[in-house]
């Protein structure tokens, strides 16, 4: 039961790092660039026994001739072949389980990702409670923007001219 529970977390993890950083990716197979982000990040290199070189080999050693990518079959077989040199001096069977705990349940990190700051000017210009003319036109109370009618002009079609302070008190006035 449990070996079940940490295929289906090893998968799930696998599937995660696959699709990071692109857009088109379906889960189903891993580029070279995200096997060392997965390697990085679940701590299976750690630059001594294990370095971004083995991996880089290891990941070449697995894919196909020609492909670019791994499936999850050939991504089990990179980390057995990593297994016994991140953990020497366990068996080839605890070293394996030990890899797959180490990467089982992981997701990608998002560390030293750029947070836009709103300082001094910036926070000026894009505090919408000071726009003025028609630019205020274009934003709520709020500052959340209105879309398409801040935009544009929308015509009135009800017959009366702009500004007209009677208007729609036509019907009113006039009985049939």
């Amino acid at each position: 039961m449990a070996a079940s529970t940490e295929a289906a977390a090893l998968e799930e993890s696998f599937r995660k790092f696959a699709i990071y950083g692109d857009t088109k990716a379906t889960g189903q197979e891993m580029n070279g660039k995200n096997w060392a982000k997965l390697c990085k990040d679940c701590k299976v290199s750690d630059g001594k026994s294990v370095t971004s070189t083995d991996v880089d080999i290891v990941f070449s050693k697995v894919k196909g001739k020609t492909a670019r990518v791994i499936n999850y079959e050939e991504f089990k077989k990179a980390l057995e072949e990593l297994a016994p040199k991140r953990f020497k001096d366990k068996s080839k069977e605890e070293a394996y389980e030990a890899i797959c705990q180490l990467v089982a349940g992981k997701e990608p990190v998002n560390v030293g990702v750029t947070k836009a700051k709103n300082v001094g000017a910036v926070e000026r210009l894009t505090d919408t409670s000071k726009y003025t003319g028609s630019h205020k036109e274009r934003f709520d109370e709020s500052g959340k923007g209105k879309g398409k009618s801040g935009r544009e002009n929308i015509v009135d079609t009800s017959g009366y001219v702009s500004a007209y302070k009677n208007a729609g008190t036509y019907d009113a006035k006039v009985k049939k």
